[in-house]
C-alpha cells in the first residue's frame, strides 16, 4: 500500500532517535468531531470504571477480581474456584471476540476503549495542556532553564499527576479487595491497614511512572496487542488509513502554492503540512501506511479534515477505510475468515450461556473419607463415611439444609449440628451413609445424593459407595 519507497521508517520507531535515546513526543492538542466523540465515550467509560467496584447487584459487587481469596464477581455473578471452567470459557470468548473485532476494525479498541489510552489522552494529557499549554509551549518550557515559572508549572503538574494516580490506585485496589473493604480501610486509617497502604503507594508509583514518563511506550513496547494486529490485520480490515492514491496523485505530495495548478503538475491533495504527524500521540507518519505504533485514535483524521477545509479540498484524505478500498474501490466484505471466527464465537457464547443457566446456587461435593473402608453393621447395612463441602454462591442464607439418597433406599446421618450456610460461604462436615446390603448390585456402586433446602432440591452429587464383593 505504501507510496513512500523509503522504508527506513520501519527500522526504528518514532520515540527513539538516531542515537538510540528516547525521543519525547509532544503531540499537538487534538480537536474535531471524532475527538469530541472519543471524549464523550471516555467519560462514560471512566464513570463506569470508578463506579463498578461500588455498584452491587443482588448484594454482589458488579466487578470483583479478588485473586488472593479466589473470589470473582463478573457483572454481579459470583464465581468460585469451582467455577474455574466458566472463567476459562469466558476468557476464550474474550480472545475470540478480540480477534474478530481486530480483523474487522483493526486497533480501534486501543484508540477508543483501552484504559491506557483513555487515561493518557483524556485525563493526564488534558491536565498537561491546561498547565503547560499546547505543543509549542511545552517544547519551549522544557528547553528553558529551571526558573520560577518552570518549577511552578512542573511541580503543579506532577502533584496533580500524583493525586490522580493515587485516586486511580484506590479504584484499582477496590477491584482486588472489594469496594466495601476499601472504604472500611479508608475509614480506619493507614495505621490499622499498613499493608494495604503500602500496596496503594506501589500502585500509585506505577501509574505515575506510566502516565508521567513511560506514556506511549506502554502501547509500543509493552502491550502485545500492537504486535498481535500484525498477524490479524489484512488489506480488508478497517483502519485509520491515508488515501495515498488521492493524496499522492501522479507525482507525489507537495506544499501548497496558491499560484500553481496542482492537477496539471500531477500533485495529490496532500499538501505536506505534517499536521497529522504533529498531532499523533505516538509520533508516526500515517502516510507511511499501517504501522504497529498506530492506536487508531483518529487525531490525524480530525486534523487532516481541518486542513482540507482550510485549503478547499474534500475531506477524508485520512479516514476509516480498508487498504483494498483505497487500492481498488472494493467495498467491505464479510469474508470466509470472518464467518469462521463468528461461528466459533457463537458456539463459545452458547456454551457459556448454557453453563451459566445450568450453574447451581449451591455446589456440593461428597468424598469418601480417605483410608476408610466400608463397615458391615448388625442390621445387614453397609456403612460408608463421607466428608462434604457445600459452597453458597449467592447472597442468601440457607438455614434448613438436608441430604437424601435419590438413587437407593437408605439413610444419611449428619455428624454434628444442623447444617446452615451463610451468604457466599463454605461449610464442611462428615456424614454416614447406610444402605442395605441386599440393595447393592456391586462392590462399587454409583449413588446420587440430593441436597435440599426445606423441600426444594437444589443440587445433586454422584459418588461411589463401597460394599462387599
Amino acid at each position: 500500500m505504501e507510496t513512500n519507497h523509503n522504508e527506513s521508517f520501519r527500522d526504528t520507531i518514532a520515540t527513539i532517535n538516531e542515537q538510540g535515546k528516547r525521543n519525547v513526543i509532544y503531540p499537538k492538542k487534538p480537536s474535531g468531531k471524532l475527538y469530541n466523540y472519543r471524549t464523550f465515550v471516555s467519560w462514560i467509560l471512566i464513570a463506569f470504571l470508578f463506579a463498578a467496584p461500588f455498584v452491587k447487584i443482588n448484594g454482589n459487587q458488579l466487578l470483583l477480581f479478588n485473586v488472593l481469596e479466589r473470589k470473582f464477581n463478573i457483572f454481579g455473578f459470583p464465581f468460585w474456584p469451582q467455577d474455574f471452567y466458566l472463567l476459562v470459557i469466558s476468557l476464550l470468548v474474550s480472545v475470540v471476540f478480540i480477534i474478530l473485532f481486530t480483523v474487522i476494525f483493526g486497533r480501534i479498541f486501543c484508540g477508543w476503549i483501552c484504559p491506557q489510552t483513555i487515561f493518557m489522552e483524556m485525563v493526564f494529557r488534558k491536565i498537561e495542556y491546561a498547565i503547560e499549554g499546547d505543543r509549542n509551549k511545552q517544547l519551549k518550557l522544557d528547553k528553558q532553564a529551571w526558573n520560577a515559572d518552570k518549577i511552578a508549572k512542573k511541580s503543579l503538574k506532577w502533584s496533580v499527576f500524583f493525586a490522580v494516580s493515587f485516586l486511580i490506585s484506590n479504584v484499582f485496589l477496590a477491584y482486588l479487595i472489594g469496594g466495601d473493604t476499601l472504604l472500611q480501610h479508608i475509614k480506619d486509617g493507614p495505621s490499622l491497614h499498613l499493608s494495604t497502604f503500602v500496596y496503594l503507594l506501589i500502585f500509585t508509583a506505577v501509574f505515575f511512572f506510566v502516565f508521567a514518563w513511560f506514556r506511549e511506550q506502554a502501547c509500543i513496547i509493552v502491550c502485545p496487542y500492537g504486535r498481535l494486529q500484525g498477524v490479524l490485520l489484512d488489506n480488508k480490515s478497517i483502519n485509520v488509513a491515508y488515501d495515498y492514491k488521492r493524496g499522492e496523485g501522479l507525482n507525489g505530495h507537495s506544499k501548497l502554492r496558491k499560484t500553481e495548478n496542482r492537477a496539471a503538475k500531477g500533485y495529490g491533495d496532500c499538501i505536506d503540512c505534517k499536521q497529522c504527524v504533529l498531532v499523533c500521540p505516538t509520533g508516526i507518519d500515517i502516510r507511511n501506511g499501517t504501522q504497529m505504533e498506530c492506536v487508531n485514535c483518529t487525531a490525524c483524521i480530525d486534523e487532516c479534515n481541518d486542513i482540507m477545509d482550510l485549503v478547499g479540498f474534500e475531506r477524508g484524505l485520512i479516514r476509516y477505510t480498508t487498504e483494498e478500498h483505497i487500492a481498488n474501490k472494493e467495498p467491505f466484505k464479510y469474508t470466509i475468515r470472518l464467518k469462521f471466527y463468528t461461528v466459533v464465537l457463537s458456539l463459545l457464547l452458547s456454551v457459556l450461556v448454557l453453563l451459566l443457566v445450568l450453574r447451581n446456587d449451591i455446589e456440593s461435593t461428597f468424598l469418601r473419607l480417605p483410608g476408610q473402608t466400608y463397615q458391615l453393621l448388625d442390621t445387614n447395612e453397609i456403612n460408608n463415611i463421607y466428608t462434604f463441602n457445600l459452597i453458597n454462591k449467592t447472597t442468601n442464607k440457607f438455614d434448613d439444609l438436608s441430604f437424601k439418597l435419590l438413587s437407593h433406599k437408605g439413610s444419611i446421618e449428619v455428624i454434628g449440628e444442623k447444617i446452615s450456610l451463610e451468604k457466599q460461604s463454605l461449610s464442611k462436615g462428615t456424614i454416614f451413609i447406610k444402605i442395605n446390603k441386599a440393595d447393592l448390585a456391586s462392590s462399587k456402586e454409583k449413588i446420587r445424593i440430593g441436597v435440599f433446602s426445606g423441600d426444594e432440591l437444589i443440587d445433586i452429587y454422584t459418588t461411589n459407595f463401597l460394599g462387599p464383593k
